[in-house]
């Protein structure tokens, strides 16, 4: 197994200065996206809720159907047996059981209203759900636009910067791994933990960058030496000197130009 070379405190200060200026690269890609992709998710999202729904909508006026071809068959039915019954009382031998016929007919004909009432009411289910059904497809129709718009605009961008992206990707993984892992980790820490993503800053004006606290001359001195990391002790960010930062500032630059 190759054992890994121990770089000096200058060698890793690049290294370090290098990945943060590739990150920053690649944050300013992701910048230029900006919403975008949320946008395109949700209204991915928002069209097959839409598309859902049409499918619910449409699934219950089928079932409603059904219900209607239920209550004219049973219409149908109890014509027949009114049909029946009234043919029956032509041969009635008594009172009682003509007026038991009578009953019969009179419950059937109840049976009908009752279906034709049902039925009326299942048509007015149905013209509005058609209401609602023609409502979502004009939303469905507006959102699938609007997300055929976002989409190529996201395209469009990706098809520019998804290449270099990828290639500072893997080149910000090789500058990762030529620094201990101690000080990848505090890297990443801090940057989490601080505006823009800037882990790594050079001395600014005396001070360090973005910041307005001033650094004492010594420790500028110190930071000049590159003999130690130091960070700063109010934002916390690791320090760099400016020779330094522009050096690898033309360098990165030369690479950025070869990936774009």
């Amino acid at each position: 197994m190759t054992k890994k070379v121990e770089l000096t405190v200058e060698e890793r200060l690049r290294a370090l200065y290098d990945l943060q200026l590739i990150d920053s690269r690649i944050d300013e890609i992701k910048n230029l996206r900006g919403e975008l992709p949320l946008e395109v998710r949700d209204l991915e999202d928002e069209v097959e809720g839409l598309n859902t729904r049409l499918e619910k909508l449409n699934a219950g006026i089928e079932v409603v159907d059904e219900q209607i071809k239920s209550k004219k068959n049973l219409i149908e039915e109890s014509k027949a047996l009114i049909k029946k019954y009234q043919e029956q009382q032509k041969n009635v031998r008594n009172n009682r059981e003509y007026n038991s016929i009578t009953k019969e007919i009179e419950y059937q004909e109840l049976e009908i209203q009752l279906a034709e009432k049902h039925i009326k009411e299942f048509k007015v289910q149905i013209e509005q759900k058609k209401e609602v059904i023609n409502g979502t497809k004009e939303r469905l129709k507006d959102r699938q636009t609007h997300l055929k718009h976002k989409k190529s605009e996201l395209d469009a961008i990706m098809s520019e910067t998804e290449k270099e992206e990828n290639a500072l990707i893997e080149k910000a993984a090789e500058y990762r791994a030529k620094i201990d892992e101690r000080l990848a980790n505090a890297y990443s820490r801090i940057r989490r933990n601080v505006r823009n993503g800037l882990a790594v800053v050079a001395v600014e004006r005396g001070a360090a960058g973005g910041s307005f606290f001033t650094i004492p001359p010594q420790v500028q001195v110190e930071i000049a030496t590159r003999k130690k990391i130091i960070t700063d002790e109010h934002s916390g960010r690791i320090l760099v000197d400016p020779a330094l930062a522009e050096e690898e500032k033309s360098k990165m630059e030369k690479l950025f130009a070869k990936l774009a």
